[in-house]
């Protein structure tokens, strides 16, 4: 399992060098292979880079889960399947994945972050940096609202690299001290858009709960038996504060728990950067809510 205690201090993304460079794929010794076998039709493989003080995955082929456990002294038997974003063209395997994992293991909760599957890019940085543009660009000017049937189909590959990273963890549960029935699932950006999908259409997934960390809002579907939703979102996202809320509002008119946070600042992608806006107080106010489910165990 993963020993590294060392928490990144990644700088606030607004003020560090934005330039991509290209890094050596780091050592990944307690990642487990899911067994969903290589991304069909991928030609180029996985290479990583390095940008905001932090790094990130593209051209994942084949997925993943890294554990994260907790001291057993602490563990409350919970866990959470930990999704990274970067619009399914890159993983932020660092600030939203790494670093989320080890501050819930902190707290008691088995994290395993999820590599999962990407569309393909460019072999080169010039022209995977093109690629980002392009998409980023188009995703502020049209926030995507797409269909639940559509979603299903685009994310094919991402819905089976979650569906067996829940079978993975369950199937292990007694090995690393978890209950199979409190196991949910947190993404941020396309990774909370894979989170909802699981919710959605991966019938054996059953999250226990979800977090939506900065994810498009815009979905109208509700899960049958749909589990608590955390949603934290900053009022100055380029691309998801100003397309609605018709998730929460579905969420709520279905009757199913749902917390909301809009910070007033915070941009896209602050997951755990320590920036000097109150976004930086999503993660407390997600294991509040953990706690209040029974997810977190409280010292007497």
């Amino acid at each position: 399992m993963e020993k590294n205690d060392k928490t990144s201090k990644a700088p606030d993304p607004v003020q560090a060098d934005s330039k991509m460079r290209e890094i050596a794929i780091p050592d990944q010794p307690d990642a487990i292979e899911l067994g969903t076998g290589p991304l069909p039709g991928a030609k180029n493989q996985e290479a990583w880079y390095s940008q905001y003080g932090s790094r990130f995955a593209r051209n994942v082929t084949a997925a993943t889960i890294t554990p994260f456990l907790p001291d057993p002294a602490i563990a409350s038997g919970a866990a959470a399947v930990v999704a990274p974003g970067g619009g399914f063209f890159s993983l932020s395997m660092e600030n939203e994945g790494w670093d989320v994992a080890r501050a819930l293991s902190k707290h008691g909760v088995a994290a395993f972050v999820l590599k999962y599957r990407l569309n393909q890019t460019p072999e080169d940085i010039p022209g995977f940096e093109r690629a980002m543009t392009e998409m980023f660009t188009a995703t502020a000017s049209r926030p995507p609202r797409p269909e639940p049937e559509e979603m299903k189909e685009q994310l094919t590959a991402q819905l089976e690299d979650s569906s067996a990273a829940f079978a993975l963890i369950r199937s292990r549960a007694a090995e690393w001290n978890i209950d199979p029935e409190r196991i949910g699932m947190v993404g941020f950006s396309a990774g909370a858009a894979l989170t909802i999908a699981t919710a959605l259409f991966a019938e054996t997934a059953k999250p226990a709960f979800l977090g939506d960390i900065y994810g498009p809002l815009t979905l109208k579907a509700v899960p049958k038996n749909a589990p608590p939703l955390f949603v934290a979102l900053a009022a100055d996202d380029p691309f998801f504060a100003n397309s609605g809320y018709e998730l929460i509002d579905n969420w709520r008119a279905a009757g199913m728990p749902v917390e909301f946070h809009l910070y007033e600042q915070g941009g896209h992608g602050f997951g755990m950067y320590p920036k000097t806006t109150t976004s930086t107080g999503w993660f407390n106010a997600f294991v509040n809510w953990l706690t209040m489910h029974g997810m977190v165990i409280t010292k007497k």
